[in-house]
């Protein structure tokens, strides 16, 4: 797929609920076949299940509709992927199949920047121009995450300001320097300066009172690395001082998703279920993430409900939405769908990486399941913690090891960088 993201138009669409026509004619035109679209993901060609285009030639044939059409339209889940490298013209044909917004941390730009070569002109550009190894990271994220909102603005504009949102995260090393996030957050929303970023910051103790400060300041969120239901809380109170604090008549253009971590709460959890060995114990295992999330669901409800809420609402707010991240199955004895057909709902999204998306689509089940069976989940989180297990010491561990690694896969990347641009100072010498 080739292609000029600057380039593309951002028309009004059509239909409200439906792909852009414009933007599914895109997608045809920068497939090397007018019949059948293949999704090229890091470098490897996906088969194509995502979109199919009509035999005829031409563009703007309609575009077969898919189980992500399907939880948007029918149960209000937005489906967002967790993912972003170059070309970004990649995502086109994902767009088309009915992804809403695009996701990434440190992790994604360590591998897409090292086990490529798509960066390496403007990086050769860059060094040349006397930037060190670090700068020159930002200004290859920046360039993605700008052409990235470029091709998701249709349905940004659509939803007005609800949808069609990239995420690009601060710095991992301030994951514990409250002022410096802030101040990062602030540099990344004025250098991106597209409407539709969530600039993201992670849900550490530190970090809440940054969430709140930026929320202030009119920035939009993606708050991440949540991984327990006090935290939760913590990160909501945070987004509604924000806005109470902006002083803003307006507060319809600030908003925010709180990405709620799934499959690390199971992986961790059923080792210390392993360990107890007893039969209850092992009977849990591969329930306590969709349990706690279902119940981080109902506390949403209740935290968005009432005179405090109501009071926001009326200048324009938007609820904080809830977003199931870490959503890919890394227990191969559990269904490869588990952590998204078992937490759909309204107003949700759920980012899924490259596996998990493709699996959704091939046979997901699209049915209302966040809040259903809530006992059961209760029910679940009371076992566990009568058989020991601290959720709030899960939480925290879980937290350190999030946040550790994508420090590491940060500072491997500015390592491989610092090698890479040494080397073309010396062999322009």
């Amino acid at each position: 797929m080739t292609g000029t993201v600057s380039k593309l138009a951002a028309p009004r669409p059509a239909a409200a609920l439906l792909p852009p026509a414009s933007l599914r004619s895109a997608a045809l035109a920068f497939a090397p076949s007018p019949r059948r679209l293949r999704v090229s993901i890091a470098g490897r060609a996906r088969s194509p299940v995502v979109a199919m285009a009509s035999a005829k030639e031409g563009n703007g044939a309609p575009t077969k509709k898919t189980a992500l059409h399907d939880l948007y339209e029918l149960q209000g889940l937005s489906p967002w992927y967790d993912n972003l490298c170059r070309p970004v013209t990649d995502l086109l044909p994902l767009i088309a199949s009915g992804v809403r917004g695009v996701t990434s941390n440190p992790t994604i730009f360590q591998k897409a920047i090292s086990s490529s070569s798509a960066y390496d002109d403007q990086f050769k550009q860059l060094i040349s121009a006397g930037k060190d190894a670090e700068s020159a990271y930002w200004e290859l994220v920046i360039k993605d995450i700008q052409d990235a909102c470029k091709l998701f603005e249709p349905i940004y504009n659509e939803t007005d300001g609800a949808d069609g949102y990239v995420s690009v995260e601060v710095s991992p090393r301030l994951a514990n320097d409250t002022q410096g996030t802030v101040e990062a957050a602030k540099w990344l929303h004025k250098v991106v300066n597209r409407p539709n970023v969530y600039i993201k910051i992670p849900a550490t103790a530190e970090c809440v009172p940054s969430i709140r400060e930026v929320i202030s300041n009119g920035i939009s969120v993606n708050v991440t690395l949540i991984f327990s239901i006090v935290r939760y809380e913590a990160v909501i109170d945070a987004y509604l001082d924000g806005l109470e604090a902006s002083g803003l008549s307006d507060l319809s253009r600030v908003t925010s998703v709180a990405s709620f971590f799934v499959s690390r709460v199971d992986t961790l959890i059923d080792k210390m279920l392993e360990k107890i060995g007893t039969p209850e114990a092992l009977s849990l295992r591969g329930k306590a993430a969709v349990a706690q999330a279902k119940l981080a669901n109902q506390l949403y409800q209740k935290k968005f409900s009432g005179p405090r809420w109501e009071a926001l609402a009326k200048k324009g707010a938007k609820k904080q939405r809830l977003l199931w991240a870490s959503t890919g199955v890394k227990n191969p004895a559990y269904p490869d769908t588990l952590y998204v057909d078992s937490l759909i709902g309204p107003d949700t999204v759920n980012t899924m990486p490259d596996q998990a998306l493709h699996a959704f689509i091939d046979h997901g089940t699209v049915s209302r399941t966040v809040d259903a069976n809530v006992s059961e989940a209760e029910g679940v989180y009371s076992a566990l913690e009568k058989l020991g297990i601290d959720w709030d010491e899960v939480g925290k561990q879980l937290e350190l090891e999030g946040v550790d690694s994508f420090k590491k896969s940060f500072d491997s990347l500015l390592v491989s960088l610092q090698e890479k641009g040494n080397s073309l100072k010396t062999a322009s010498v």
